[in-house]
């Protein structure tokens, strides 16, 4: 007998077998990236609770975040649309052994901006996409004391404006700074940079050498 199956959707697996049992189905949905996060008057500290991330996707714009990345062989993704707008440009990011770490910053950074009253503008999702992170939350009036975000974890980080698969999330920002500083190497000639005619001059000062 020919037993027919209707249609599934494109996202699913099936397994059929002779013994006339049901097929199963394999949910092939990424799973959604934890986010903790904490903030200051000028910027966020974003904290993405993945181990081992590799293959990683980050893209950050004024006005949202959107990450892709493997951890323990899983798909993780996760995109989040800020409460207020950011500096894209001026944010960086670093893939550590134990999570992704960044540094967004505000787009507003005045001395009389307040803190933000959550990170996402959708209120329902911040129930469900983003948790505290204790570590390095401090409440506003408390922020004068317990100066800005300790930034060691995130040395030699990298620029999180536009990023692209492939870059590491690199942004246009940091590529005009690496032109920048290879243009000012153009200046230097052979001469610059070997000193052969400061040595030549040396020479011609010293005396001669008497036979023994």
């Amino acid at each position: 007998k020919i037993s027919r199956i209707s249609s599934l959707p494109s996202d699913t697996n099936t397994t059929t077998t002779k013994t006339g049992k049901a097929p199963t189905y394999t949910n092939k949905m990424p799973n959604t990236a934890p986010i903790k996060w904490a903030q200051r008057s000028d910027s966020l500290y974003l904290t993405i609770a993945l181990s081992d991330v590799r293959d990683e996707t980050i893209n950050l714009t004024d006005k949202e975040l959107k990450f892709k990345g493997k951890s323990e062989s899983k798909e993780y993704e996760v995109s989040i649309e800020f409460f207020e707008e950011v500096d894209a440009e001026g944010s960086t990011y670093k893939v550590l052994p134990r999570s992704v770490q960044m540094h967004v910053m505000k787009r507003d950074k005045s001395d009389d901006s307040e803190f933000w009253p959550r990170l996402l503008k959708d209120k329902a999702l911040e129930k469900n996409q983003v948790k505290i992170d204790w570590d390095r939350y401090v409440d506003e009036d408390e922020e004068e004391d317990a100066g800005g975000f300790d930034m060691s974890a995130l040395q030699g980080g990298m620029g999180m404006g536009g990023g692209m698969p492939g870059m590491g999330g690199m942004g246009d920002l940091d590529m005009q700074k690496m032109m920048e500083q290879m243009g000012g190497l153009e200046g230097l000639g052979a001469d610059g940079l070997s000193g052969e005619d400061d040595g030549d001059d040396d020479m011609e000062d010293l005396p001669d050498l008497e036979e023994t």
